[in-house]
């Protein structure tokens, strides 16, 4: 019995907005994983709650969903599984979440699953805000009506979550089984069909819901052959019709529906005062104001970014410069030294010194999420992405795209506009990513005056937002392009529920800012490093003969201008890294990147960092170190990078040279994370093929005409 309850899966459903992430942070906390479900590419959330002393129980956080009638691939998902449909997931029982303030539409969804007769707790949830609303529910005779059990909890502030642990147990010691009754009476229009269904499957145990479902979609359930073909010949011969019985049914609910909100719900005149929510939509949404304000937020968002982590990232960085500098000079001087100081050591600080500005950028935008702002945002923009041929749907895969472009593809989904779609997904990997804040936030430090505009605004954040903006312009321009050459025509609909405003979960937030700072420092961290090392050795050695011609050269000259023996050691550093076999990679692609202002080293940056765009930092560290030598002084990276200079004596990195490479970075592909999974969604590599060509080509267009103007 302990075994069995130790292995208990509790699906986490409900409609979207109704709080199913608030109560899924709450009782796993940090013990979450994020994956994918089996064969699709949705975002799959496990975690694990305590709920008594020994006894840990898995939380399986299903996509949201409104009925068990399902539209787009996440609704299948969950669809599925509360079907018992999908091989790779099996929910022992069901917490339903029920919006307490849209009780009607919830209990739709509510009646459907009582019938599949799965063991089922309905968790009451935003229960302030249907008082805010006059809304009074008689929980104990909500509970009664349903014959579940119905607790009310507020994630947000934990109240309600014990209890619900309580119940849970219960039914994990067999004392809490089933819906005892059908919350509708059956479908007269079906009563043969159905039996027949369940005869065909005698040895399970389905209810007379679950077999009308198997009658309607048995077509995208994993049945063999000689199932399918006699579920159709039953439909054939009960004359079974799909619309008929679905538009049945729902009457049938909706009826009881209202019949139990008659005898447990007090609500008050419809002709209410407005709500709160509803005056500050009138400004957030206005077609003048409420573009003013989306832009002030964005400009706050990135101003934020810089002025806060500025300090941090200082720290980090000079930390880090003073700890190679002292072990250059305790260490003794050999290979392995060498390695860890220019190799580990540098990789290791291009990672952590941006640590803090991933950390503000994903909470400032999680603020924003629980707020319920984040969705205004696509409501406010619908019109102007259906003039370049998307709609508000797609905003929200865009501006996840401002966080990494594999999960924000992966979201698109939820569009179910094929062609809208798959313009979302062409379009998407131009938003400036965070992989992209790191150069961003390297290349404006070095070039970019650390200056007040009008005494307020930081020069630097207004770049950085500039930089950002030029993502969001070009992708417009590419999708306005891209519509008329995809020949796709289907009807498109536009329908979003808008959440309340609510004080962000300062939890959520803290969660969120470290689970993305783990996961920047492990999985991107994993690359850097190993890039890192890599590059160490392709700069630390070279052909045999050019490296020994280096040091012969000169040690002539220290014999003969003693001296200058530290200046002259520079120089051979310099020397040796240019004949290394990263100088001659570097070397080879100069030529075609040398119009855009770049050296060979930056080549060899943009050739790394195609495995992940953040590679870019790490790889100037390394080849900045390796170039200084064991005995440089010690200086940040930053400062290594403004005092680098051509042979003929001019700075690298001057204000024509970074903002072109910036540009670069904003407009190019350089992620194979990316390309494959666009593989994965569009199911062929043609699209990912003419990403990469149509990316690379506007980056390389757009960075040349930025330098030859500038320089």
């Amino acid at each position: 019995m302990e075994q069995k309850k130790n292995n208990l899966h509790i699906a986490l459903v409900g409609n979207p907005n109704s709080g199913k992430s608030s109560l899924f942070n709450a009782l796993t906390g940090l013990n979450q994983k994020v994956g994918n479900f089996p064969g699709v590419t949705v975002d799959k959330k496990t975690g694990s709650t305590e709920l008594s002393p020994g006894h840990s129980v898995q939380i399986i956080d299903l996509p949201g969903t409104y009925s068990l009638y399902p539209k787009r691939a996440d609704e299948w998902v969950t669809y599925k599984v509360l079907l018992g449909q999908d091989p790779g997931i099996h929910a022992d029982m069901v917490v339903l979440l029920v919006d307490a303030s849209n009780l009607k539409r919830n209990l739709l969804f509510c009646s459907q699953i009582i019938d599949l007769k799965i063991p089922v707790v309905v968790a009451l949830t935003m229960m302030d805000l249907a008082a805010s609303k006059g809304i009074d529910i008689d929980v104990e005779g909500l509970e009664r009506e349903l014959g579940i059990p119905v607790v009310s909890v507020n994630p947000r502030k934990n109240k309600g979550i014990p209890q619900l642990k309580k119940i849970i147990e219960l039914r994990a010691r067999q004392l809490r089984q089933a819906p005892p009754r059908d919350f509708i009476a059956g479908n007269a229009l079906a009563t043969g069909a159905i039996r027949d269904v369940k005869a065909l499957f005698n040895g399970r145990d389905i209810s007379d819901y679950t077999a009308i479902h198997y009658l309607i979609n048995h077509e995208s359930f994993d049945f063999d052959q000689v199932v399918q073909d006699k579920i159709e010949h039953i439909e054939s011969i009960h004359a079974f019709n799909h619309t008929r019985i679905q538009a049945d049914e729902i009457m049938q609910r909706y009826s009881r529906i209202k019949n139990i909100m008659q005898h447990t719900v007090s609500e008050p005149d419809p002709l209410q005062k407005t709500l709160f929510t509803e005056k500050l939509d009138k400004l957030f949404l206005d077609r003048t104001w409420g573009y003013i304000i989306l832009l002030g937020v964005l400009f706050l968002l990135f101003q934020s970014v810089f002025w806060i982590a500025q300090y941090p990232m200082d720290a980090i960085d000079w930390s880090f410069s003073r700890l190679g500098a002292w072990l250059s000079h305790m260490l003794p001087e050999s290979w392995w030294s060498n390695l860890l100081i220019n190799g580990l050591l540098a990789g290791l600080s291009g990672i952590l010194v941006f640590v803090p500005q991933i950390m503000i950028l994903f909470g400032l935008i999680t603020v924003l999420e629980d707020t319920g702002y984040m969705a205004r945002i696509s409501f406010l923009t619908d019109k102007l992405m259906r003039k370049v041929g998307l709609n508000g749907k797609s905003v929200m895969p865009m501006i996840s795209g401002f966080a990494c472009a594999v999960p924000a593809i992966m979201s698109t989904r939820n569009i179910e506009n094929k062609k809208e779609r798959l313009l979302t997904i062409l379009i998407t990997p131009l938003m400036s990513c965070s992989a992209r804040l790191p150069v961003y936030t390297m290349l404006i430090a070095v070039a970019v005056p650390n200056q007040r505009v009008l005494g307020i605004f930081s020069l630097q954040g207004l770049v950085m937002m500039g930089l950002y903006m030029l993502g969001l312009f070009m992708a417009m321009i590419v999708s306005y392009v891209a519509k008329t050459f995809i020949k796709l025509k289907e009807k498109s609909f536009f329908i979003l529920e808008l959440p309340i405003y609510r004080a962000p979960r300062w939890n959520n937030v803290l969660v969120t800012m470290i689970n993305k700072a783990k996961i920047f420092v492990v999985d991107a961290g994993k690359v850097i490093i190993v890039i890192s090392l890599i590059l160490w050795a392709l700069s630390s050695f070279g052909p045999g003969q050019r490296m020994n011609r280096v040091e012969e050269q000169y040690a002539e000259q220290v014999r003969l201008h003693p001296d200058r023996a530290a200046d002259l050691d520079k120089e051979r550093q310099a020397e040796r890294l240019e004949n290394s076999y990263a100088g001659i990679l570097g070397k080879v692609v100069e030529p075609i990147i040398h119009p855009l202002g770049y050296d060979w080293k930056i080549g060899i940056a943009l050739i790394t960092s195609f495995a992940a765009r953040e590679v870019f930092v790490g790889t100037m560290a390394t080849l900045y170190s390796v170039e200084g030598g064991k005995d440089a002084d010690p200086q940040t990276l930053q400062q290594r990078l403004r005092s680098a200079r051509r042979q003929d004596g001019r700075p690298v990195y001057t204000l024509a040279s970074s903002l072109s490479l910036m540009v670069f970075y904003v407009l190019a592909m350089q992620c194979m994370s990316t390309l494959a999974v666009v593989r994965r969604e569009t199911r062929s590599w043609k699209w990912p093929a003419i990403q990469l060509v149509y990316m690379t080509s506007l980056a390389y267009i757009m960075s040349l005409i930025v330098y030859q103007l500038l320089k």
